[in-house]
């Protein structure tokens, strides 16, 4: 299991006991191999070729003494090689415990949200309520602006609303996917295993981590500058993106230290939606990708930001196709390019939840890559199927559109696009953003054969 070091100057930390070279901040290509350590060695022995008595010499009793003489060597070579590599592997654990050891032993900032809180529940308001999380937050994430650990600033960043009915906003970010990291796996399967040899987030600087975001114990709100991460843990960590596409990007990261793949569980779905409740503020999103659906890196996290216009999928207009018997509504979207479920209501923040994380297991176990946006500071889900990622390796996706290297993962689908070349913003339409999410869209019959199979699976009290 993957284990973030930190080291006292604030930065990641992989240096391996008596060992020449460290393990770059990648990890696994090769890392642990080129530090094994010296006296393992990697000089090949060669032993003496294996002869009868009669060809150790003509003397059988020599022959005798000589072929009980080469089967001592070996064993004592092989009992050498077996304790060697018994210590190799001691080593490779110690490694890990001092991984954990010297995370335990940091601090960082920690957010404690209640679950007890009060509702947020105007928020048609103009004036949005005071919130303590958002605040600091955005307070967090300009300072790293100002340190520059971003790949760009963003604030910098030529942005525009597009003229038309639904509103599309561009942000004008070039040569972004040449400073991202890669995607490091298929786009075939939804859900796929955590490889820790690829970039992870156990793998970034302390820096990068803005506070930590856990429950409170005592239902008291509160956020302490210098907590201890204690040895039972694997915190819950809010990290900025450092490729961000708006103000205040971003990571909620569950359980970091687990190493989860890339895939929803209720407790970590909930966690995001108490993420959004916290903000009191409905210009505050956040956002899940799933793998096929443009998460880049396979390892559970969600994405949000602060950003002040709607999003034109919020501005959509849907109609009501069942209620579940917690109170959950689910509604279908109308007159909007991407085909998509919208879920609210239920008695309470958990109730809708656990629905929403329910639809969302249902489509990834089905090998359905989807985006979810949690809206309304938690009180509107829209869960979006898609299928681009299926249609380009099937050779169905136009050159001119694989030029523009618009990957749409959840804020693309809800009308908020990252260009990456001049060209392409300044020629930036309704009509061909809209033509883009049509095609990305699930087809109507694909489509509404999945709506039954999720409303079937919700209604058979699967949730």
């Amino acid at each position: 299991m993957c284990r973030l070091l930190f080291s006292g100057n604030g930065r990641t930390d992989r240096r391996l006991p008596n060992a020449n070279k460290t393990m770059d901040r990648d990890c696994g290509r090769g890392q642990i191999g080129r530090a094994v350590p010296r006296e393992l060695g990697t000089k090949h022995q060669e032993f003496p070729t294996v002869m009868s008595g009669n060809q150790e010499g003509q003397d059988g009793n020599n022959g005798e003494r000589g072929g009980e003489e080469f089967v001592r060597d070996c064993l004592s070579k092989c009992r050498l090689l077996r304790g060697l590599l018994l210590i190799y592997l001691v080593y490779l654990v110690t490694l890990k415990m001092c991984r954990k050891i010297q995370w335990i032993g940091g601090e960082l900032p920690l957010y404690c949200f209640s679950k007890a809180a009060q509702e947020y529940t105007s928020p048609s308001d103009k004036k949005e309520p005071q919130s303590l999380f958002l605040d600091r937050l955005l307070k967090e994430w300009e300072d790293r602006r100002l340190r520059g650990l971003f790949h760009h600033d963003i604030t910098a960043c030529e942005t525009k609303i597009l003229p038309g009915e639904y509103g599309f906003m561009v942000v004008l970010v070039e040569g972004r996917d040449l400073k991202k990291r890669p995607t490091e796996f298929g786009l075939d399967k939804v859900l796929q295993p955590f490889d820790g040899r690829k970039f992870n987030f156990t793998k970034i600087g302390q820096e990068e981590v803005l506070f930590r975001f856990e429950e409170s114990e005592n239902d008291v709100v509160q956020y302490v500058q210098h907590a201890p991460v204690m040895p039972s843990a694997s915190p819950n960590v809010i990290a900025i993106n450092v490729s961000p596409i708006a103000y205040g990007h971003v990571l909620l990261i569950p359980h970091v230290l687990d190493c989860m793949p890339q895939r929803i569980d209720r407790e970590s779905f909930l966690l995001a939606m108490h993420m959004a409740r916290e903000a009191k503020n409905s210009y505050f999103r956040v956002g899940y990708n799933s793998l096929g659906a443009f998460a880049t890196i396979n390892h559970l996290h969600f994405q949000a930001y602060y950003l002040t216009e709607p999003f034109p999928v919020e501005k959509a207009p849907f109609q009501r196709i069942a209620t579940l018997g917690s109170g959950v509504k689910i509604s279908q979207l109308l007159h909007y390019p991407v085909r998509g479920l919208v879920l609210e209501g239920g008695s309470s923040l958990q109730d809708l939840s656990t629905v929403v994380s329910s639809a969302c297991i249902f489509l990834q176990d089905n090998n359905c890559p989807y985006n979810a946006l949690i809206s309304d500071s938690g009180k509107k889900i829209f869960l979006l199927p898609q299928w681009y990622a299926e249609k380009k390796a099937k050779g169905e996706v136009s050159q001119e559109i694989l030029e523009k290297q618009v990957n749409p993962a959840i804020w693309e689908l809800s009308g908020h696009f990252a260009l990456k070349r001049r060209q392409d913003y300044e020629e930036a339409s309704e009509g061909n953003l809209y033509s883009f999410l049509e095609m990305v869209s699930l087809s109507e019959e694909r489509f509404e054969e999945m709506k039954g199979d999720i409303l079937e699976f919700l209604a058979s009290g699967s949730c």
